[in-house]
């Protein structure tokens, strides 16, 4: 019985755009958050607690996109030809929201506001887009011949619209416990009380998904309530509403460093509910991991490039969290 190349490399991409999403969620959710900050002082502590490793988050979309283009061509050249309009946008996004980030420390303060709200804007727009992006590729692709049958404007619907709006919640949430977990005093005292209405709307949101998502789609509705998938994966929401209180209890408390966690197991519960619904294709609805690889040659070679350098950039971010680790405050700066 050989090894199987596809099963793997689906792995590594799968774990690398879990990595990406969990690190830079929070970034952007800071982005998001930042209206809410009182001053320049509370939204300098706020950018310091990711400045020295904000830049290393985009290592795990990359590491996704190449494992895609080198392990699944196929599904490399359908998702991006059906998703080339937000993926733009977003990486438009991210590149406003990386110069806002790093001018906004040199402007003078008559300019800085201009900079605050390119950051703002940036953190929405990269976030409201991986959300739409997301949504189409649940919605799924029409395939003929191996190349994507849609239009340029199939992934703009209304589903994948609200999953774009979701995410700018969820990834709030995420913002608000990391900065939680990095700051004190009157900046974290807010973020305490601006988490508990941020708790019930991505419960809410989550809910609205879950039932739109097998409303409109027989197959997932299928794998989700036939017997006995019912009972395997109803652990799956019964831990959602488990964290979910956990989160708004370790909030009310204002605990430290648990809100963060619990957020950072809701979102792991999202991305487990969005695997059980479309594994084992790559390609929604019907076209597999298996179907869309490349030659094992390929794959093979490119796995060994891949084993190599994975364990490098998890040192890396490792070491990167451990020396930045513990509270940030007004008197330390990384610009």
């Amino acid at each position: 019985m050989g090894i199987d190349l596809s099963l793997i490399w689906a792995v590594i991409i799968i774990f690398g755009i879990m990595m990406y999403v969990v690190m830079d969620g929070f970034d952007l959710g800071i982005g998001i958050l930042f209206p809410f900050l009182a001053d320049t002082s509370e939204r300098d502590v706020a950018m310091n607690t990711v400045a020295p490793i904000w830049d290393g988050n985009e290592t795990w979309l990359v590491l996704g996109g190449a494992g895609l283009f080198a392990a699944f061509p196929l599904a490399y050249s359908v998702v991006l030809s059906a998703l080339y309009l937000p993926i733009i946008f977003m990486l438009m996004g991210l590149i406003f929201r990386g110069v806002a980030f790093e001018f906004r420390f040199k402007a003078s303060a008559a300019r800085q506001h201009v900079w605050d709200k390119a950051f703002v804007g940036g953190s929405l727009a990269a976030t409201f887009f991986q959300g739409v992006a997301l949504g189409a590729f649940i919605h799924g692709f029409p395939v003929a011949d191996r190349a994507y049958a849609g239009g340029p404007l199939d992934w703009l619907t209304p589903f994948s619209v609200f999953c774009g709006l979701a995410l700018i919640v969820a990834y709030a949430l995420l913002g608000c416990t990391w900065l939680i977990m990095k700051t004190a005093g009157d900046l974290q005292k807010r973020m305490h009380d601006i988490g508990i209405p941020l708790v019930w709307a991505v419960l809410a949101v989550t809910g609205i998904v879950s039932i739109w998502t097998p409303l409109t789609h027989p197959d997932i509705a299928e794998r989700w309530f036939s017997m006995p998938n019912l009972i395997l994966f109803l652990p799956v929401p019964i831990l959602v509403l488990a964290c979910t209180f956990g989160l708004l209890r370790s909030i009310k408390r204002y605990a430290h460093y648990s809100p963060f966690l619990f957020t950072l197991a809701l979102i792991f519960l999202g991305y487990s509910g969005l695997g059980i619904s479309l594994w084992p294709n790559i390609i929604p609805p019907s076209v597999t991991i298996w179907d869309a690889a490349a030659p094992p040659q390929s794959q093979g070679f490119t796995l060994v490039g891949a084993l190599l350098i994975i364990p490098l950039i998890l040192m890396y971010t490792a070491w990167s969290y451990y020396v930045f680790r513990g509270k940030v405050s007004a008197e330390d700066g990384y610009h």
